[in-house]
């Protein structure tokens, strides 16, 4: 993901800006991440550089759950 998408991306539930806290970047471009919900305070993850921003119903647990574990001491 690109720095600059934070100027358009909100979050999905409530249109909320997002705060970004990167924990791998490679060539201008953030590989794993987190983008939080400054309202509602929902954690979306950025993986392979990806920002995964779908409501809580459509989000693939185990998948996360890895993500989550690997980064949860910057979290």
């Amino acid at each position: 993901m690109r720095r600059w998408l934070l100027d358009i991306l909100v979050c999905p539930i409530d249109k909320s800006d997002l705060q970004l806290r990167v924990f791998d970047e490679s060539n201008d471009e953030i590989m794993e991440g987190v983008l939080i919900c400054s309202r509602c305070k929902r954690l979306y993850p950025i993986i392979k550089g990806i920002p995964v921003l779908l409501p809580d119903e459509l989000r693939d647990k185990s998948v996360e759950q890895e993500f989550f574990n690997r980064w949860k001491d910057r979290l």
